[in-house]
């Protein structure tokens, strides 16, 4: 990482997704307007249409109008989120990150998730494109929901300083969602940005994890705000040493 990047104020969203597209895409354009000192903004796995099957093509060209706005508007911030995508005949998931007006890195969800029949509806993105990528000198790192339970993937991003996790991640499993996600912080010596969409069958659980396990966490809020350090990263990786 940067030598010059020593702390970075962050945000992840905490939102319900509403039936009305537009609604989801005022609210996250507002906060980015009103919440310019935010590094980076972290939204919900498909947080602009949820999962909505039944208007696959709609979601998609919704989508892919959204990306071309935000890639207007998102200049010094980094923003990123999952969109339901029409590629070729197939739907993915994929996951889009936009700095200084344009997007920086995509990738489309691997592990889909069978109990939500995402399998019966996207195409799996593939495993191996799941490592570390830099923007402006910080290793960053992306699992997408259900990707956060296979170690294999942990493994795979290790020496990411910032873990992003966009999820719609279920009310059943709660637990399960706090777990990993602090363990992989712990696990990882990094940082964990984790949002979960908070719909009334939804976990909610976003959350702000340093390498040391600390949390702040807040199912009320809508929106979690805190600090990356990067010299907790420096100090983790310095004395506990696990290679």
């Amino acid at each position: 990482m940067k030598k010059t990047v020593k702390k970075m104020d962050v945000a992840v969203l905490q939102l319900p997704s509403k039936k009305r597209y537009q609604e989801n895409l005022s609210k996250l354009l507002d906060f980015l307007n009103s919440n310019p000192e935010k590094k980076i903004v972290l939204a919900p796995e498909v947080y602009l249409t949820a999962y909505d099957y039944e208007h696959l093509s709609t979601a998609a060209k919704f989508s892919a109008k959204v990306i071309k706005t935000l890639k207007k508007v998102v200049d010094g911030q980094i923003v990123v989120l999952t969109v339901l995508l029409k590629e070729g005949d197939d739907f993915v998931n994929q996951a889009v990150v936009i700095h200084k007006h344009k997007v920086v890195h995509r990738q489309e969800k691997a592990k889909l998730f069978k109990l939500g029949e995402e399998d019966l509806y996207l195409r799996a993105g593939k495993e191996k494109k799941i490592k570390p990528f830099t923007i402006d000198g910080v290793r960053y790192a992306l699992l997408i929901c259900f990707e956060l339970r296979f170690k294999s993937l942990w493994k795979q991003i290790e020496g990411a300083d910032v873990v992003l996790i966009p999820a719609r991640w279920g009310l059943a499993r709660k637990k399960h969602l706090e777990i990993l996600s602090q363990a992989l912080a712990v696990m990882n010596q990094c940082y964990v940005l984790l949002s979960n969409s908070s719909n009334s069958d939804m976990a909610s659980s976003s959350a702000i994890i340093s390498p040391n396990g600390d949390v702040v966490m807040d199912d009320t809020q809508e929106i979690l705000e805190s600090t990356v350090d990067f010299r907790e990263i420096k100090k983790m990786r310095r004395y506990i040493v696990l290679d």
